[in-house]
C-alpha cells in the first residue's frame, strides 16, 4: 500500500513521438488521488520531445528523476520509431531505475519494456493494432492483446490509449482501495472499472478478397446468419468437397469455418446490441445463436464481457431501455 503521509513518486517517461493523450493519463488519474501521488513526467534526456501530434512538450526533469521514483510508467509512441531493440539513449535512462522499482507501460510502451528484457516469462499485453508486430519482434513472449491490462505485480502493461486510464485506477484501487479508486474515477468522469477487455474493441472485418475461392460462401453467410451454417452446406454452395473447402478457408481467413461463423455472428449481435433496442434473446435469434445462453457465453468467452454489459458501454441511450 502506499504511505498516506508520504506521496508515492511517479516517474512518466515521455520518448520522441509521444502521444500526447496516453502522457497525460497518469497525471490526470494519479492526480485525483487526494495527493497520495507525485506524479512528474521526464525525457531521456532532459530535453523537449517531439509528440505525434503537431507540437513538442519540454518535461520539467531529465532521466535522474527515475533513480528516485517509486513506480515508472511509460508513455507510448509508434513503434517505428523505437525499432526491435533499445536505443543507447533509452537504455541509458532505464539504467537509473532502481531495482525493485514497479514498472508500467501504457499502450505501444510495452515494446520498450519487451526490448528492455523485462518482459520475459511473463503474460503481457499492448495496443490490439500493434499485436502482430509486437509478435514478430518479440516472439518468445506471451502476448494477450484481448484484456485492457495485465497486472504482473512489479510489472504492469495496459492495451490501447484510454486503457491508460484502466491502468492508472487499478494502481489506485491496489495501493490504496476501491473507495479512493472510485472518487478518482469520478473526478476524471469515467468508470471506476469496465467490464470485458480490448477484443470487444478489435475490428475484424471480412477478408477483401474477390479472388479468394471461397469469398462468395462467406459473402452469402453474412446475409443468412440467422440459418444454420455449416461446413456440407458452405462447401456445396462453393462447388467444393468439404475437405477442399474446410482448408482453403482457413488459408484465407485464417479461421476454420465454424470459428469464423461465430465471429461473423458475434460481430452482428454487437451491431445490434450498440444500434437497436431489441432483447437479448431476440438478437440471439436473429444473428443464428439457439438462445440468449448461447450468445451470453460465446460473449464472454471471445469478448470477456455479457451482452447486456457490452450494451451499457456502447449504446449513448441505454438509459432509455
Amino acid at each position: 500500500m502506499v504511505e498516506p503521509t508520504s506521496p508515492h513518486r511517479v516517474a512518466v517517461l515521455a520518448l520522441d513521438g509521444v502521444f500526447p493523450f496516453e502522457l497525460g493519463i497518469p497525471l490526470r488519474v494519479l492526480g485525483a488521488a487526494d495527493g497520495h501521488y507525485d506524479v512528474r513526467v521526464c525525457s531521456v534526456d532532459g530535453a523537449p520531445v517531439p509528440t505525434n501530434a503537431g507540437f513538442a512538450i519540454t518535461p520539467e526533469h531529465g532521466p535522474e528523476i527515475l533513480a528516485t521514483a517509486d513506480t515508472v510508467i511509460i508513455a507510448p509512441t509508434h513503434p517505428s520509431r523505437l525499432g526491435p531493440e533499445l536505443s543507447p539513449a533509452v537504455a541509458a535512462a532505464l539504467a537509473q531505475v532502481r531495482p525493485g522499482t514497479r514498472i508500467a507501460s501504457i499502450c505501444t510502451g510495452a515494446f520498450v519494456l519487451a526490448a528492455a528484457g523485462l518482459l520475459d516469462r511473463r503474460l503481457v499485453t499492448t495496443h490490439w493494432q500493434s499485436a502482430q508486430l509486437f509478435r514478430e519482434w518479440y516472439p518468445h513472449l506471451q502476448l494477450n492483446e484481448d484484456v485492457l491490462f495485465v497486472d504482473g505485480g512489479d510489472i504492469l502493461t495496459s492495451a490501447g490509449a484510454a486503457s491508460g486510464v484502466d491502468l492508472c485506477l487499478h494502481l489506485i484501487r491496489t495501493d490504496l482501495g476501491s473507495e479512493l479508486a472510485n472518487r478518482a474515477a469520478r473526478s476524471c468522469v469515467v468508470p471506476p472499472f469496465r467490464d470485458g477487455g480490448q477484443a470487444q474493441y478489435i475490428e475484424r472485418p471480412v477478408p477483401d478478397d474477390n479472388a479468394s475461392s471461397t469469398a462468395p460462401a462467406r459473402q452469402w453467410a453474412l446475409q443468412h446468419l440467422a440459418e444454420p451454417l455449416d461446413v456440407p452446406r458452405l462447401a456445396a454452395l462453393a462447388h467444393m468437397s468439404q475437405r477442399t473447402f474446410a482448408r482453403r478457408f482457413r488459408d484465407e481467413t485464417g479461421l476454420p469455418p465454424h470459428k469464423w461463423i461465430i465471429a461473423q455472428r458475434l460481430d452482428r449481435a454487437r451491431q445490434l446490441l450498440e444500434s437497436t433496442s431489441l432483447s437479448v434473446d431476440q438478437i440471439a435469434s436473429d444473428v443464428g445463436f439457439a438462445t440468449a445462453l448461447s450468445l451470453r457465453q460465446h460473449m464472454n468467452a471471445e469478448l470477456g464481457v455479457t451482452p447486456l454489459a457490452y450494451r451499457r458501454t456502447f449504446r449513448s441511450d441505454s438509459g432509455r431501455r
